[in-house]
């Protein structure tokens, strides 16, 4: 227990019995009684947590994290916190990024240094860590939410992009709490709503996905179809596609994922080669060159992949300039977030139609990201739901076709048809062998196997 002791002249002392049973005292001068009774309470707090060897109460190291260099340094001196440490706020964030570029991603790093620039921006860079309280953190997230053009000669940030930045500032922070420069996080509860706005939500569907390859060349044609047909990130999985990966007689990829890679068993998934897919992936084969490595090659894919061994990664990749043309020569109105709804487009076909585990597994993405980030509400589930009009049944069967992994041969069992062909693999090449001289494609059909349905 701790004692307040009150001398001739006012000068106030907190008398207390540390945990080795020497008696110790923190002097505090002439100090206000409430004043004293309060540092009395949280020496109280600081030796039980000395005595017990355990970490002290959140609200405790706030206050110890917010008292002066003084008053530390006697706690410190009386042995119930560790000596004080300090850094500059801009020597901290250098020493961080150094030690991070061995193990983060180039596009990691990217979006790091913009928060690293914004907090230099507000906070100054010869800032004390430990000036940085709740209030300035608060302070701070205020800055980002109400940043006009005017001011920065950028657009307005959305929720969505300032949540992820301040957990990033908060990760910064974290850090400083685990190598003791500071004693409690002061971005722990500092948040913002991260939620996708409606209008930057859109469904591509398949008719408009049929304009779009219909307006684009042939390399461009298998990039959205894997986009719109398997849900492949774009470009990093897209580009980093092999024939190897494919494999055409089971009807199975193995997607290599550069965004998760670093994850534990996160660096490849297996997909089915969806029947709306195949007879792009058949094309995309057919017009490759011999050995040909990947599935999005020639030298404009190879122009591609090259920007991504660029500082920043896969953000020096840009295929959204010539995705941008294609839409317009298409006849269509740009949406927002291209590619990403383009593969929201269809984990919502696809969690229609199959276990919504599957789904997540062949996309690569947790069930929580999905229902947050990709799944959509269209007004079909309305109709389907309520059997409201005559589409409304017709589309509940046509569903279970969009997206077979192999097509139902017409015959019976016993029965053969002309039009068979022979599958095999040889190296990272596909085989084709067919008995009555047709292409894939021609069997296939320039729609593919599955009914296209109108747009919703």
């Amino acid at each position: 227990m701790a004692s307040i002791s009150i001398g001739k002249q006012g000068l106030v002392r907190v008398l207390f019995t540390a945990a080795d049973g020497k008696r110790k005292t923190i002097y505090l001068g002439k100090t206000p009684k409430k004043t004293a009774e309060s540092i009395r309470i949280r020496v109280e707090h600081l030796l039980n947590a000395v005595s017990s060897r355990l970490p002290v109460d959140q609200e405790t190291a706030q206050w110890v994290g917010g008292v002066g260099d003084d008053l530390h340094a006697k706690l410190a001196a009386a042995g119930l916190v560790p000596p004080r440490q300090s850094a500059k706020l801009g020597e901290f964030l250098k020493a961080y990024f150094d030690r991070r570029k061995s193990d983060a991603k180039p596009a990691t790093l990217t979006a790091m240094r913009t928060c690293r620039n914004d907090v230099i921006d507000f906070f100054g860079e010869n800032t004390d860590l430990r000036s940085v309280t709740e209030q300035r953190a608060d302070d701070f997230r205020t800055f980002l939410l109400s940043r006009k053009p005017k001011q920065t000669r950028q657009p307005k940030l959305a929720s969505a992009t300032v949540a992820r930045r301040l957990k990033t500032v908060r990760l910064f922070f974290e850090h400083a709490l685990r190598v003791k420069l500071i004693d409690a996080n002061p971005f722990r509860d500092v948040k913002a709503a991260s939620t996708l706005p409606e209008d930057r939500r859109h469904y591509i569907s398949l008719s408009d996905t049929e304009k779009l390859i219909a307006a684009a060349k042939p390399m461009w044609r298998v990039i959205i179809a894997l986009c719109r047909y398997a849900g492949l990130r774009c470009p990093s999985e897209v580009l980093s596609l092999k024939w190897e990966h494919v494999n055409f007689k089971t009807a199975r990829m193995t997607i290599p994922s550069p965004k998760t890679e670093h994850h534990a068993g996160k660096a490849y998934r297996a997909c089915p080669i969806f029947a709306l897919l195949r007879p792009y992936l058949d094309e995309a084969f057919e017009l490759a060159e011999e050995g040909a490595v990947y599935v999005v090659g020639g030298r404009q894919g190879d122009a591609y992949r090259a920007t991504a061994n660029l500082p920043g990664g896969w953000n020096n990749t840009n295929l959204r300039t010539t995705f941008e043309k294609i839409v317009r020569r298409a006849g269509l109105v740009q949406w927002p977030r291209l590619f990403h709804n383009l593969r929201a487009s269809c984990e919502t076909d696809l969690a229609a139609d199959h276990p919504f585990h599957a789904v997540c597994s062949w996309l690569g993405n947790t069930p929580a990201v999905a229902v947050r980030h990709y799944l959509q509400v269209l007004d079909r589930d309305f109709d389907k739901a309520s059997g409201h009009g005559s589409a409304a049944n017709a589309e509940a069967d046509a569903r279970a076709t969009q997206y077979p992994t192999r097509a139902e041969p017409a015959t019976s069992r016993h029965e053969t048809t002309a039009a068979t062909g022979t599958l095999g693999i040889l190296g990272s090449r596909r085989l084709l062998v067919d008995t009555v001289g047709c292409s894939a494609k021609e069997q296939v059909g320039a729609t593919g196997l599955g009914p296209v349905t109108p747009p919703v």
